[in-house]
Order: structure tokens, then C-alpha cells, then sequence
């Protein structure tokens, strides 16, 4: 009896401590939408009390802003994608930082031997810029041939999600270069410049020519293993008919003795086809490797007007604005508050 009743007691303190613990929790809530609540009375009395100042902040933004988009110049951008060889894109990334550099810094006579134009056409340039230019689809591609250049040892060690977290935009094979400037023509001006700056490097000139030259002596191979192979069909033919010719004058052929030949003949149609292969692989080469810069999509003859709301000054003067405005009387209200506090506290 007295253990059944001390049973009862401790499930009752049980239920007793998980009330608590759900009265504590939804109490917890309460309290957290309770200052929600009150934050929320506390802003909307602030900005009453100010709101005439965000109002004349606002029309004061907007009317700088205003004036500012119509006396800046209209901006343009112009975009080219290109696919560097040669392992080039690092010193084309340093090339383009170097334009950007002199052109944020107004560096115009540097900028203008740099490009190769006229120093008051420099002027125009505001950002050169450049970034990857690659979806999912060409990045487990590459990673498809980068798994094939590793031994089994390291093939193992490295998965696409690894390679995916150390893949960065040097790793792209394709890259969108931008201009941005006041003049929608200069863009296209500055493309063979920016091209032949890598492909006048000597290093990579170097390359070009080694690799033209491993193409070549590739291709010379290929063209004399296909001869041999021909050479070698045409003399099974041979064969074939001067064995299938009898002593009696009458032909006949014996499939059981010629079976050898037929295997063999098979097996230099797989090759030819192999060679085949290899061929067009090669052709592909030679095309992709033709420049050191492949140009994917040139520079537009004129490039497009830049209109993006968002960017206007029209836009962001009055948000500074109001930013600052909201700051300082912020910082007012706080000031106010921690002189008074010794009295609020007493």
C-alpha cells in the first residue's frame, strides 16, 4: 500500500514538473512576441515623431540624385567570351586587373599605350573587368578529364564535391570579359589588344609551337598507320584469291583454312577505326589549340546602354539619406536615454 501511494506521488511530481516546463516554454513565447510587440510600438512612435525629416530627406535625395543621373554620362557594357590554351588565363586575369586598376584610377596615358588608343578615348573607360563563365554541365566535364589525368591512387582521393570546393575561376574553361565606359564603341577598340597581349607572351608563343609542332608529328603517325593498314587489307586480298585459285582452274573458297586471314582482316578494321577516331579527336585539337585565345563571342560593335534602376542615384541618394538621418537620431535618442538613466534608475 505505501509503495503504491509513493508511486502516485512521484507520478504527480512528474506531471507537476513537465506543466511547469510547458507553462515555462509557452510563457517564453509570450514574452518574446510581447517585445516584438513592443519594439515595434517603439519604432512607429520614432518614426512619427520624425517622420516629417525622413520626408524632407527623401525629397532632398531625390532631388539630388535626380540632378546627378542627368548630368552623369550614360555607361555602357560590352561583354566578349573567350577560352584561353596554354594554361594563359592567369596572366589574362592579371592583364585586366592591371586595365582596371589604371582605369579606376584615371591612369589615362598608361591605359592608352596599354590598349593601344587614343589617350582621350581612355578617358572613357571606367571598369574592365573579368570573371568565369561556366554552368554545371561543363564543370563535371572537366572534371570528367581531370579524373582521367590522375593514376588510380589519386583518382580515389579526389570525388566531385572536393573538386567542386577547390574550384575556382581559373579552373573555367570560359571567361566573360566586360568593359563598361562612356562610349558604346571603345570595347570593341580594345579586343585584338587584349588578345594579342597573350598571344604576343613569348612563353605562350613557345607553347603554341610545341604543341603545333606534337600535333603535327601525331598526325604524320596517324597517316602512316593508316597506310600500313591499307597495305595490309590489300595484300589479305591478295591472298585471299590466290589461294582460293586451284590447281584445276576451278576457284572455290574454303572458310576453315581462310578463318586466320578473317580474324586478321577484322582486326585491322578496329584499328582503322581506332585511327579514325584518333583523327577526328586530333582535328578537334588542332582547331581548339589554333590561337592561344579562342574568342567565343566577340565584342559588340556597340554596347548596351546600363539602365538598372536600382543603380540609379535617383534611387540610392534618398536611402543614404534616410540611413544617416536614422542614424543620428539614433544616436541622439541613445545619448538622451544614458543621461537620464542614473534618474530612471533611482
Amino acid at each position: 500500500m505505501r509503495e503504491h501511494t509513493s508511486e502516485e506521488i512521484d507520478l504527480g511530481q512528474l506531471f507537476q514538473l513537465i506543466g511547469n516546463v510547458i507553462n515555462s516554454f509557452f510563457k517564453f513565447i509570450r514574452d518574446i512576441f510581447n517585445n516584438i510587440f513592443h519594439l515595434s510600438i517603439l519604432f512607429l512612435k520614432f518614426i512619427r515623431t520624425h517622420f516629417l525629416k525622413f520626408i524632407i530627406v527623401v525629397f532632398l535625395g531625390v532631388m539630388l540624385g535626380g540632378y546627378l543621373d542627368y548630368k552623369s554620362q550614360p555607361i555602357y557594357k560590352s561583354s566578349m567570351i573567350i577560352e584561353p590554351n596554354f594554361n594563359s588565363v592567369q596572366q589574362l586575369y592579371n592583364n585586366i586587373e592591371f586595365y582596371n586598376q589604371l582605369a579606376k584610377q584615371q591612369e589615362n596615358k598608361a591605359l592608352a599605350e596599354a590598349l593601344h588608343i587614343p589617350e582621350k578615348e581612355a578617358l572613357y573607360i571606367k571598369k574592365v573587368m573579368i570573371e568565369s563563365f561556366s554552368d554545371e554541365t561543363q564543370r563535371i566535364k572537366q572534371f570528367s578529364e581531370f579524373i582521367g589525368e590522375l593514376d588510380s591512387i589519386s583518382q580515389k582521393q579526389v570525388d566531385y564535391e572536393y573538386y567542386l570546393k577547390n574550384f575556382n575561376d581559373i579552373n573555367a574553361k570560359f571567361h566573360k570579359i566586360q568593359i563598361e565606359a562612356t562610349s558604346p564603341e571603345i570595347a570593341k577598340k580594345c579586343q585584338n589588344t587584349i588578345v594579342n597581349s597573350i598571344e604576343n607572351n613569348e612563353y605562350f608563343k613557345l607553347q603554341k609551337e610545341i604543341n603545333d609542332y606534337n600535333i603535327a608529328l601525331e598526325d604524320s603517325i596517324i597517316e602512316q598507320q593508316q597506310k600500313e593498314i591499307d597495305d595490309l587489307q590489300e595484300f589479305y586480298k591478295k591472298v585471299k584469291i590466290l589461294e582460293a585459285k586451284k590447281p584445276d582452274g576451278r576457284t572455290s573458297i574454303n572458310l576453315a583454312e581462310n578463318k586466320p586471314y578473317q580474324t586478321s582482316e577484322i582486326e585491322l578494321l578496329n584499328q582503322a577505326q581506332k585511327l579514325k577516331d584518333e583523327k577526328i579527336e586530333l582535328n578537334n585539337e588542332k582547331g581548339n589549340t589554333k590561337n592561344t585565345i579562342n574568342i567565343i563571342s566577340e565584342f559588340p560593335n556597340k554596347g548596351a546602354l546600363v539602365n538598372d534602376f536600382l543603380n540609379k542615384k535617383i534611387v540610392l541618394m534618398p536611402i543614404i539619406f534616410v540611413t544617416i538621418l536614422f542614424l543620428i537620431l539614433i544616436l541622439i535618442s541613445l545619448n538622451i536615454y544614458l543621461m537620464n538613466y542614473d534618474k530612471l534608475s533611482a
